[in-house]
């Protein structure tokens, strides 16, 4: 999918933001229609299509989780805005089925990068992954969320640190911004976007150098993230 032939609809009860949110990702190539309750939504989509929705959650009438439940079957991808920033919101708006969630207030950048991200993911084919990846004696069985140090001890790994190291054992030897990381792990870490990758990745490179592997995760100053390591898929 193009940004030019995606359809966007932003429900957003506060003009302003609403009329911002519109502006910049019409900018941006997107075809973009803001309405301001879930009564304009429904109004609006009878007969309607939308490639994603961007639903924001404290809206007068019905509240967005609300919207976002009633949607979770029929719905395109649901981005979720809420002003309140509680761990426990954000929590339940992806329970229930939206595809990703972003505090406020947010930079239109990450904005942008999060939509790209849905989208991208949404028109990607489903790919089978080889059972195992082997590096610098480790062996890694994202199926079964298993890590083996080289000297046959397993290292724990939490949901966030498997998929970042997931997208470093598929691309090694690549050099993966933070853009291309959020897309591969599914920005699901709290916090602004930049700054959750380095964070995700500092707790993984802390993991694999308790273990044996310091240089495994190398910097690139300025563009990135290189996995070192040559990967054997099995």
């Amino acid at each position: 999918m193009t940004n030019s032939v995606a359809r966007i609809i932003v429900v957003e009860d506060d003009d302003s933001v609403r009329d911002a949110i519109v502006g910049y990702l019409s900018r941006h190539d997107f075809a973009v229609t803001g309405v301001p309750d879930a009564r304009g939504f429904d109004a609006l989509t009878d007969g309607a299509r939308a490639d994603l929705i961007i639903l924001d959650v404290m809206l007068p009438g019905e509240d967005g989780l609300s919207l976002c439940r009633r949607l979770r079957d029929a719905a395109p991808p649901i981005l979720m805005l809420s002003a309140l920033g509680d761990t426990t919101d954000r929590i339940v708006g992806l329970e229930i089925g939206a595809a990703d969630y972003l505090a406020k207030p947010f930079d239109p950048r990450e904005l942008l990068a999060r939509i790209r991200a849905i989208l991208r993911r949404e028109a990607a084919p489903v790919t089978q992954f080889p059972q195992s990846y082997h590096f610098d004696g480790w062996l890694f069985e994202p199926d079964s969320a298993r890590l083996t140090a080289p000297d046959g001890a397993p290292v724990s790994l939490t949901a966030g640190e498997l998929r970042m190291l997931l997208a470093f054992v598929r691309h090694p030897a690549q050099i993966l911004d933070r853009d291309r990381l959020l897309d591969l792990t599914h920005g699901a870490d709290d916090g602004p976007f930049d700054r959750a990758i380095d964070l995700a990745v500092s707790r993984l490179r802390r993991r694999l150098s308790d273990a044996g592997g310091t240089s495994l995760i190398e910097t690139v100053r300025g563009l990135g993230y290189r996995f070192r390591a040559a990967v054997t898929r099995r």
